[in-house]
């Protein structure tokens, strides 16, 4: 049961963190946010994406708020495979 439960955890930050990339990719595209995809990407990226902008991470012309919301993500995931060879 516990595999199953990192194996769940472990693909879900996996397909979010797809979902950060697309929500980046979408900048590039004029009126991709306003499309029915680019609205369901945005509704999924917000509430990670919202607290990280309180740091300012806007810097060099660029936002890079969304590449350290991947960082963070995958740092995540590395704990939980060291977390989950623990266990076993």
């Amino acid at each position: 049961m516990m595999i199953l439960l990192f194996q769940i955890l472990y693909y879900f930050i996996r397909i979010y963190s797809l979902v950060l990339i697309v929500y980046a990719l979408l900048s590039w595209f004029p009126g991709a946010y306003q499309s029915s995809i680019g609205r369901l990407v945005i509704s999924l990226a917000e509430p990670v994406l919202k607290p990280l902008r309180r740091l300012h991470l806007q810097f060099a012309g660029l936002d890079w708020t969304v590449w350290v919301a991947i960082l963070l993500l995958n740092g995540l995931t590395e704990f939980l495979i060291r977390l989950f060879a623990a266990f076993l």
